[in-house]
């Protein structure tokens, strides 16, 4: 199971960081993700990291602005987010993928079978 937090109302230009915590496994041997969904939006990627924590890849919006990182020795991986701006507002999604090789990188949602409840980040202007 994962679980969510962080998120908040926040003004635009600030900055927000989202944590991503496991239950009942260890996520050391999944490739994680945080994706969003914004009202009447699909589900976008925003940010993936590899289950070494070596690679990462990023959602071209966020890119210059957000960070991933995960920390596997306390089950957790997080979403740093600078300048945040009104398109950002929406949940956020964390997602882990099982079978994950140890440098690679999923994209696409379909990759991912286990998914937190989400986070709602807003976004004012």
């Amino acid at each position: 199971q994962l679980q969510a937090s962080g998120g908040g109302l926040v003004q635009a230009g600030g900055s927000l960081r989202l944590s991503c915590a496991a239950s009942g496994r260890a996520l050391r041997h999944y490739g994680l993700g945080w994706f969003r969904q914004g009202p009447g939006e699909e589900r976008e990627l925003v940010a993936i990291i590899s289950r070494s924590g070596g690679s990462t890849g990023y959602g071209d919006p966020v890119k210059g602005r957000f960070t991933i990182t995960r920390d596997n020795a306390k089950n957790e991986m997080y979403l740093q987010m600078n300048n945040l701006k009104p398109e950002d507002s929406a949940v956020y999604y964390c997602a882990a993928k099982s079978n994950a090789i140890s440098s690679g990188l999923y994209y696409g949602a379909a990759n991912y079978g286990t998914w937190g409840q989400g986070t709602l980040v807003t976004v004012s202007s």
